[in-house]
């Protein structure tokens, strides 16, 4: 059971997210702290500051943070007393620029399917960082960038068996 200020951290994140996605700038920065940043690890974007994370949001995710066909689905989440760790399945086909995910790639038209692992810091009652971490290897095999030949990389693969229990 979740205390009073877990259930108000998860509906500012959740709130955030929607925000995101929906392409509200303000709402989105509404629901950060005065001194915010936001780390996207594999391709080492985002921003840090007020202005920092407001740049990047407004110019490279929100609004645009996925191809019309996106699907995502909780995989797991954890809440503590100042953070939050989310674990989502998405799934879309390629059909847009998402430079924040695969920076100078155009669209290759190809279905991709990743795991994200969020981890979102708060600082008193608004967000104050976001660590994103994905799979880049199997993003760039999904979109024909990245020959897993003798690699120790796969594609999709690896995303799907987060949601099976099978070997």
């Amino acid at each position: 059971m979740l205390s009073k200020k877990q259930e108000e951290m998860v509906a500012l994140f959740e709130r955030h997210v929607g925000a995101e996605i929906e392409g509200d700038l303000d709402t989105t920065m509404a629901t950060m702290s005065a001194d915010p940043y936001l780390n996207h690890v594999p391709t080492m974007a985002g921003g840090s500051g007020k202005a920092g994370v407001h740049a990047f949001y407004r110019d490279h995710l929100v609004g645009k943070f996925f191809p019309p066909d996106v699907e995502m689905t909780g995989v797991s989440r954890t809440v503590g007393e100042t953070r939050i760790v989310d674990e989502i399945f998405i799934s879309f086909t390629h059909t847009t620029v998402i430079d924040w995910l695969l920076p100078n790639v155009p669209p290759s038209g190809k279905p991709v399917e990743m795991v994200v692992a969020v981890i979102v810091g708060f600082e008193g009652d608004k967000i104050s960082y976001e660590h994103i971490y994905w799979d880049q290897a199997g993003i760039l095999v999904q979109v024909g960038l990245l020959d897993p030949t003798g690699l120790p990389v796969t594609g999709a693969e690896s995303a799907r068996k987060v949601l099976s229990r099978k070997e």
